[in-house]
């Protein structure tokens, strides 16, 4: 059979060599590392033999394919662990996650676990893992399953089985330990030499509220040991910077539970975060032509109908609120609304394109178990903008969107990479409108990304409902990927809304849309921002960026006349005014992470000047005044350092 490698070389091996044995004819130390084959887009285990003319990728722990191999293997060991030390224990699923895998279990009789139980499972993950014992493959015919799992009494299993009625149904084992599983799996329990056991939650089976509450155990692993040490260094400096943490410090946010979970209300100085990031991008939304418009916080069930919001992600909306005979819906998107803007009067070719803007906030369903502080929750605003346009103005309006969108994170600092965000061929139900459609737009992105020279890799079933994307994966200052921001292409809603536009041939046409979002949710960008500084904020957008310290009663009348100066410059000033010795005012500053602390006393007053100190490097010296204002000036402009 003819196996074409990723580099376009054709090899010729006998029917039914397995990856392991392809991996060991290109080198030793890609067998040693590898964790699975992908055969024509398939994952294959390492050991099963391929049956044909197949293009072929061995995958390693470098990949993102590899990790989630390697992972999904570990899920298993640990429910092997777990079986041995708890008997009769059930098991639900055991999926590989973004960092590592987790597992729901059903624990025998009254047993409960908490982190303290961790480190002995660990153990006995870590003393299983020595054992090597191979990850073996069985295929097994849906009747025989369902009677494995019906002997053992677990209904979990059982319920699975119902969904696989009528398919292929394949087993795993390892040791004493077989699973209901697809997989793909490592080729043996040695490779699992570094689990770490991270945290116990609860979870509703299935996902569902009515259902019986299990057990769910977060683990991550590791082929080396020194990748386990550096990811628990990542993972101590992000536990420092937790926004949550740092939010109620800095006295950002709060969440109240007398108003509801998920429902963040914003402080003063978080309130001032948020309005710099907005007004930031006011600014470039005017440079770019757009317009601002406001709309409504719910809206008629129908106009969600029309865009197929609704009953499409019904699971993730509210209960539709009815009155008068009517039904409306807490608004989800802000699309539909602009779409009704947009229709409200003729539009010719010579009007496009329209580009409406809007912070729109919106609300989604989410379990109270998925909550976590700002990054998820059921009330968020968006940056929305929706530009209609030619299909002939398409493309310069995606790199106009991109652009701003890229100025937002390199203005932060972050490094960003962009994913095509396309359909899954495999699935061709999940996407509406006509495939033509979706074939010119998928190459409509293509050809954009090409022309900018974009850094982007390709998403196979990424791609919203109504049409492909470009997705913008950022890195944060320890290394963490975040998917924020969005563009989007849709062919779709101009045909579900019947918008038009009259063209120089004076016949009507559909616009094209874009749907573009540089923050995303303000919500979520702000707790990754937080998080991304450690709470020290630039001094353009910190929410005091310096506190005047008068070092005694005779320095207050200088020291206010300088914050009166800062202030009437636009720059936001804390005046510390309390009979507290001077060190303690200064570690005061230090703590909340002002980025300026202006120190005077008698001789500062002589010279017409202030003891600067700047957070986290101390002691600045001394500096004019004049000098001090013109500094807080230039610092105060987006990006400036």
């Amino acid at each position: 059979m003819n196996i074409t490698l990723p580099n376009g070389d054709v090899r010729v091996f006998p029917e039914g060599t397995t990856g392991m044995e392809i991996a060991k004819s290109i080198s030793e130390g890609l067998a040693r590392v590898a964790m699975g084959i992908y055969v024509n887009d398939t994952p294959y285990d390492l050991s099963r033999p391929i049956l044909g003319d197949a293009a072929v990728r061995i995958v390693t722990f470098d990949n993102d394919e590899g990790r989630e191999i390697f992972w999904h293997s570990s899920a298993h060991l640990l429910a092997e662990a777990l079986e041995s030390l708890y008997p009769g224990v059930k098991f639900g699923i055991g999926p590989p996650i973004e960092n590592g895998f987790y597992y729901d279990v059903d624990l025998p009789g009254e047993t409960k676990l908490s982190v303290e139980d961790l480190p002995k499972i660990e153990a006995k993950m870590a003393e299983l893992a020595k054992r090597d014992v191979p990850y073996e493959r069985i295929e097994i015919s849906w009747e025989d399953a369902v009677a494995y799992f019906r002997e053992k009494g677990d209904e979990y299993k059982l319920e699975l089985l119902d969904g696989l009625k009528g398919q292929d149904v394949t087993f795993y084992r390892q040791g004493n330990f077989t699973d209901l599983c697809r997989g793909t799996h490592v080729p043996s329990t040695g490779a699992l030499k570094f689990p770490k056991l991270l945290s116990v939650a609860g979870a509703y089976w299935r996902g569902d509220e009515k259902r019986k509450m299990l057990t769910r155990i977060y683990g991550i692993s590791f082929p080396k040991k020194q990748m386990l040490e550096d990811f628990l260094k990542q993972r101590e400096e992000a536990e420092k910077r937790d926004h949550r943490k740092l939010g109620k410090e800095l006295e950002l946010f709060m969440i109240s539970q007398n108003i509801g979970g998920g429902l963040p209300v914003w402080l003063p100085n978080g309130t001032i975060v948020r309005r710099r990031l907005e007004d930031f991008i006011k600014e470039e939304l005017v440079k770019r032509g757009y317009v601002e418009v406001m709309t409504p916080h719910i809206g008629n069930l129908n106009l969600y109908r029309t865009s197929g919001h609704y009953p499409y992600y019904a699971e993730s909306q509210f209960a539709p609120i009815t009155v008068e005979d009517e039904e409306y819906l807490l608004k989800p998107m802000n699309c539909p609304h602009h779409h009704q803007i947009y229709s409200s009067k003729p539009r010719s070719y010579r009007d496009l394109p329209v580009r409406l803007a809007e912070f729109g906030t919106v609300y989604r369903y989410e379990q109270s178990g998925e909550l976590n502080g700002l990054s998820r929750v059921r009330g968020f605003t968006q940056d929305d903008a929706h530009i209609y346009c030619t299909h002939d103005q398409l493309k310069a309006e995606l790199t106009n969107a991109i652009e701003l969108t890229q100025l937002v994170f390199t203005t932060f600092g972050m490094e960003v990479k962009t994913r095509l965000s396309i359909r899954d061929p495999k699935t061709p139900e999940k996407y509406a409108g006509d495939p033509a459609m979706w074939d010119q737009a998928e190459r409509e992105i293509r050809e954009v990304a090409d022309a900018m020279g974009l850094d982007y890799f390709i998403g196979e079933g990424e791609a919203a409902f109504y049409g492909p994307k470009f997705d913008f994966i950022v890195r944060d200052a320890i290394g963490r990927k975040w998917q924020l921001g969005t563009v989007q292409v849709d062919y779709v809603m101009p045909e579900r809304f019947q918008l038009d536009y009259v063209g120089a041939d004076n016949q009507k046409h559909r616009p094209v849309i874009i749907h573009r979002a540089p923050f995303g949710s303000m919500e979520r960008f702000i707790s990754i921002l937080i998080e991304h500084y450690a709470g020290n904020f630039p001094f353009w957008l910190a929410p005091v960026q310096l506190n005047v310290l008068p070092i005694a009663d005779a320095h207050q009348s200088f020291a206010e006349d300088v914050a009166a100066e800062l202030r009437a410059r636009g720059i936001r000033v804390n005046i510390d005014l309390r009979n507290e010795k001077i060190n303690r005012k200064i570690a005061e500053s230090e703590q909340k992470k002002v980025p300026f602390a202006l120190v005077i006393g008698s001789k500062e007053i002589e010279a017409d000047s202030a003891a600067v100190r700047q957070h986290g490097k101390g002691d600045l010296g001394l500096m004019k005044v004049a000098d001090v204002f013109a500094m807080a000036q230039r610092l105060n402009v987006p990006g400036a350092e």
